[in-house]
């Protein structure tokens, strides 16, 4: 398959843990040199404390209010800013505004995307089935530090 075939190819969606994901340039179609998604959040939504061991990850805020938790300092994002996770480093994020949120991620190298396709294939739910999600997720260079909620 040439670049611009790869380039083309239709975005994938998938729902999981109440988010939507919607992957724009995956891994297969940048050669593993970035991944792009963007997320739909719900109000109150985010991930557990957790660390990518592989990528360094930028999120965009393009509409509602975020709150970031990285290594112990907490930032305020709103629609238009964006935050450098660097990888080693343990984050958090959660939707503050009433209503859900919605972000552009982009990850380099590219790959971890995958990880919510797999985990919403397996139909696999945080804390119900958090033994299968850390597994799942150690693959693909994530380690979780925190439990499935904020940390304050």
């Amino acid at each position: 398959m040439d670049i611009a075939t790869r380039s083309a190819r239709a975005a994938r969606s998938v729902q999981w843990m109440d988010t939507a994901y919607r992957i724009n340039v995956g891994r297969y179609q940048s050669g593993g040199i970035v991944g792009v998604f963007e997320s739909t959040v719900p109000s109150g939504g985010g991930p557990p404390v957790h660390v990518h061991h592989n990528e360094d990850e930028v999120i965009h805020v393009i509409e509602g209010e975020y709150e970031f938790w990285l290594d112990g300092q907490v930032m305020a994002l709103r629609p238009g800013a964006s935050i450098f996770l660097p990888r080693g480093v343990p984050h958090t994020f959660r939707v503050v505004s009433a209503g859900p949120g919605r972000n552009l991620t982009i990850l380099t190298p590219g790959g971890l995307e995958e990880f919510f396709v797999e985990a919403a294939a397996r139909e696999l739910r945080i804390p119900d089935q958090i033994a299968e999600v850390v597994e799942l997720a150690g693959r693909y260079g994530i380690e979780f530090r925190g439990p499935a909620k904020w940390v304050d």
